[in-house]
């Protein structure tokens, strides 16, 4: 596919108005959406979106490539767009941007498609193109010299392919794997950057490519045994074992494009940790700068709540729906409730073990994922049922399980177990490394874990549990209403980060320790409040919101009946201080009438769809229209009017 044929003509936008970022997004969405690109603007943006909250495409030097490979998108194509005036877009250096190339890949992209932007984005690093893209008045101006450029390059890759490679004894060598998440763009930025830096200092290089087409230029063991070290630029994972005893440099992929030559420098002279198969990362000074203990405690608990989910929300329904069956149609003897009692009782004990599972998994790998799952397993069971006296006569007074907060404990404790297991023993010979995995790991893993578990953690917060489960059921009305107000309030927030997920995660918690909906009704109406409250508040008052933003308001009316949160994220985006001031205090004001008003709902999603199965369904209605009005009504008046 010719180059000229991505960068459409109609899609260029010479003279970009927007002068923040969400604006600028939603300007060339548009655009896209005219040139007939796109037919679904809000999915497309959604995914723009989502690849920008993973990290800022705003790779520095005045440029940011923003990409999206989805269902909406009808051809490949770049949309080429230039700022005059500059973009605060977040970008890794804090510039503003003046260049813009949007990617929007089909879902079903062949190869030719994949081919052209990965070209076209490797080409992005050169600066002499960049200065003269800045200097370009028209889009046939932009289309030629990106034309121009390929020639060039391609002449110069031919040229090299010609020409006699160099001898091994003259040049040092080493190997490189570029990767992120799409796959699309930065994938081949990386590799372009390290291959100019690795040919301007005199070094030999051969780069892996983990992109969207799969893997291409991959390393042969050889290649790897010759390498005086790797380098890993990648926002993925990457297969890594094969390795094992080679330093090795792990770092995101922008580090690819912007510190080429510190990466080529250092795995020339081997200045690199080495890497060991057996544990879970390459640690470097770097790496352990990039982000904070909570952010990692935060990132392993949310892979356990992720995975979890499926369980509580199918699980969970499927229950609320035998009671219905039970109560209106047929009682507890009909072959309906059984079955579906039972599919959800099912699915719901799976919940803590693999909540426990997978947060284990995402500290110590594999490896730690059995130690993690049994662990959680054991902390659904009341310790006392173990038999032992130890236990009996040391905690007397533990009268249930560990529950949630005993399966969270269990997933750390496996995790960081086998950390330490994989210390232990790596310094076992070679010939024993297969036993690891299949031998070592597991027996002493679930050793430890049961051991701690057993002692320690079933004992402590089997206590705790039950200490909460008392509290939550004998809660008085002023009580259950001051902490239907918090957690609903924290729903809003951050709309789908860490304070709302640990409002979610505390009543399902309090649901699978009481069997009570009381305070999944809480939750679940503050989450609804703030993408109807957004709808409310643009079909009200339209000339206060931009053309996208009355489209997402749209939206938003479907997204808040079925409990999506995150379909007002664009709006507190763009103005933070008014829409989640606003919404959280609608979102409290519908969490506390829930609890004044006795609301249950025995199913942890839903939305409204739920309704038919909450205690008093005409009470959750009008809480969640109360609180989405007061919101919508305060950032409606609150918000200043758009100028033209």
């Amino acid at each position: 596919m010719n180059i000229r044929d991505l960068l459409i003509k109609d899609a260029m936008i010479m003279d970009l108005k927007a002068s923040t970022k969400e604006a600028a997004i939603n300007e060339m969405v548009h655009q896209y959406h005219l040139a007939g690109v796109i037919d679904d603007e809000e999915l497309y943006k959604k995914d723009i979106l989502a690849r920008e909250a993973e990290s800022t495409t705003g790779i520095g030097d005045g440029i940011a490539m923003p990409h999206a490979r989805d269902k909406a998108v009808k051809r490949a194509a770049v949309l080429f767009a230039k700022s005059k005036q500059g973009v605060d877009y977040n970008s890794l250096d804090g510039q503003p941007v003046n260049l813009f190339f949007m990617i929007a890949a089909p879902a079903g992209a062949n190869n030719t498609h994949l081919q052209a932007l990965a070209a076209l984005s490797s080409l992005l690093i050169d600066p002499k193109l960049v200065a003269a893209l800045k200097q370009a008045q028209t889009p046939e101006e932009v289309q030629q010299l990106f034309a121009d450029a390929q020639i060039q390059k391609e002449a110069k890759e031919n040229q090299q392919a010609t020409a006699s490679p160099a001898s091994s004894t003259e040049r040092p060598f080493v190997v490189a794997v570029t990767a992120c998440p799409t796959g699309i763009a930065h994938t081949y930025m990386a590799e372009e950057s390290l291959k100019k830096t690795a040919e301007a200092m005199g070094v030999d290089i051969k780069v892996e490519t983990n992109g969207s087409e799969g893997v291409k230029h991959q390393l042969t063991a050889d290649e790897i045994k010759k390498a005086a070290g790797v380098i890993i630029a990648a926002d993925k994972k990457v297969e890594m074992a094969r390795f094992n005893g080679k330093p090795l440099l792990n770092r995101p992929v922008i580090d690819g494009i912007k510190k080429a030559d510190e990466l080529i420098g250092k795995a020339v002279k081997g200045n690199a940790p080495v890497y060991h198969q057996d544990t879970t990362a390459v640690e470097t000074e770097e790496e352990a700068s990039n982000g904070s203990v909570w952010s990692e405690i935060y990132k392993d608990l949310m892979n356990g709540v992720s995975h979890m989910l499926p369980f509580v929300v199918g699980g969970g329904i499927l229950m609320a729906l035998s009671f219905m069956i039970e109560q209106y149609m047929g009682g507890p003897k009909s072959t309906s409730f059984i079955f579906l009692n039972n599919a959800g009782s099912l699915a719901f004990a799976f919940m803590i073990p693999v909540l426990a599972g997978y947060i284990a998994e995402s500290i110590g790998d594999r490896p730690a994922l059995m130690p993690g799952f049994v662990g959680g397993l054991m902390a659904t069971v009341y310790s006392g049922s173990f038999g032992g006296v130890y236990v009996a006569n040391v905690m007397t007074n533990a009268k249930s399980s560990a529950g949630f907060l005993g399966g969270i404990a269990a997933g750390f404790i496996a995790g960081y177990l086998t950390l330490f297991l994989k210390k232990i023993f790596a310094k076992l010979p070679k010939s024993l490394e297969g036993m690891k995995p299949m031998l070592l790991y597991p027996i002493f893993g679930l050793v430890l874990v049961a051991l701690i578990m057993f002692f320690i953690v079933n004992p402590i917060f089997s206590v705790i549990n039950s200490g909460v489960t008392a509290f939550l059921n004998h809660m008085g009305s002023g009580n259950a209403i001051i902490l239907g107000i918090v957690l609903g309030g924290m729903m809003s927030i951050d709309m789908g980060g860490p304070f709302n997920k640990a409002a979610y995660v505390f009543a399902v918690a309090a649901f699978t320790s009481t069997k009570n909906g009381d305070l999944m009704a809480a939750v679940m109406a503050g989450g609804m409040v703030p993408p109807f409250a957004t709808a409310i508040a643009t079909a009200f008052w339209p000339k206060k919101f931009t053309d996208d933003e009355r489209k997402a308001g749209i939206t938003n009316w479907v997204l808040g009946f079925s409990f999506i949160t995150e379909g007002a994220i664009p709006f507190a985006t763009a103005d933070p201080l008014r829409v989640l001031t606003s919404c959280i205090l609608g979102s409290a004001v519908a969490g506390g009438l829930t609890q004044l008003w006795h609301v249950s709902v025995p199913a942890p999603h839903g939305g409204f769809w739920v309704t038919p199965l909450a205690t008093n369904p005409f009470g959750y209605i009008i809480a969640i229209v109360i609180g989405s009005v007061i919101a919508g009504v305060i950032l409606g008046k609150w918000k200043p009017v758009k100028n033209k």
